[in-house]
């Protein structure tokens, strides 16, 4: 899998104790060839990663698609952020180059492709898509029947008048220059009250900011207990780490707050910072003392 990844791919694959190797487009790596040849399926998102907001290139997609055809295996690429494009073009998905090479009727590739209107139409719809081969269709389906019997058809069929309607082409420019201004100002703000503790990339597109500590004692697990005291959240990277171990990197949102809210939230987790890194030499002081 991408590493960090989703943590909700991670809750739903917890309960069958699956083995996790994690990649990071070096299709070099021994490690990782060994593992993909043991493997079940690979997951990525490659379209402005959730938690990092990594946009993959073309050149390691086509990489990916050669090394899942090689290995005979599944290759799940969940694409939610790809009507997310704040800066330039994401390109084809990895499904689109596959059926681009395959020229059929029916789908019949390695690739599972997973979609969603929660990210342009609404979240509360819950209503998501899989394109794969047949063969992986009626599997997943029934898969679904013995969870939940069936998605809310209501919901569907709300979803399926608005995209009729095109209701979605007509937002997306609005939405995309909405978050294009929090983003910028959310980017801002860090550099202001936290880029002397934390670096980053500006995203080209999706929800998030990865931010990564320039210390490595900077705990943001134990961070974000203190941050809480101070009212604001984030989601803290271990939360994205299958063991649990990436204690040096946070994920921050800007889409749902307001550039002016997005401002207060930063110095809120500036003066978080402060007080967890004095709490910390404070504690060192009585340890060295006892």
């Amino acid at each position: 899998m991408q590493h960090p990844t989703y943590m909700g791919a991670l809750d739903a694959w917890r309960p069958r104790t699956p083995h996790y190797q994690q990649f990071t487009w070096d299709f070099e790596d021994k490690g990782f060839l060994s593992a993909a040849d043991r493997a079940k399926f690979i997951y990525t998102v490659p379209n402005y990663s959730n938690p990092t907001g990594v946009l993959v290139g073309q050149q390691d997609r086509r990489a990916l698609l050669a090394l899942v055809r090689e290995k005979r295996i599944w290759l799940v690429e969940d694409d939610p952020y790809s009507c997310m494009q704040l800066d330039g073009n994401s390109g084809p998905s990895i499904l689109a180059l596959d059926a681009a090479d395959r020229n059929e009727d029916i789908y019949s590739g390695p690739v599972i492709y997973l979609g969603t209107l929660s990210k342009s139409l609404a979240p509360g719809f819950r209503v998501g898509w899989v394109v794969g081969n047949p063969e992986v269709i009626r599997a997943l389906t029934l898969a679904k029947q013995c969870t939940d019997m069936t998605g809310s058809m209501f919901s569907q069929a709300v979803a399926l008048e608005l995209i009729e309607q095109k209701v979605e082409s007509q937002m997306i420019d609005g939405l995309l220059s909405t978050y294009r201004e929090r983003r910028n100002a959310l980017c801002a703000a860090l550099s202001t009250h936290l880029g002397d503790w934390f670096e980053w990339e500006i995203p080209s597109g999706g929800m998030f900011v990865w931010l990564k500590a320039k210390r490595a004692d900077l705990d943001t697990t134990r961070l974000y207990r203190v941050a809480i005291e101070h009212n604001v959240m984030f989601c803290p990277g271990s939360a994205f780490d299958h063991a649990g171990k990436m204690h040096t990197t946070m994920r921050l949102n800007f889409t749902r707050s307001a550039p002016d809210v997005l401002e207060e939230g930063v110095r809120r987790l500036a003066r978080a910072l402060e007080d967890s890194l004095s709490k910390l030499a404070s504690g060192s002081s009585r340890l060295a003392v006892q």
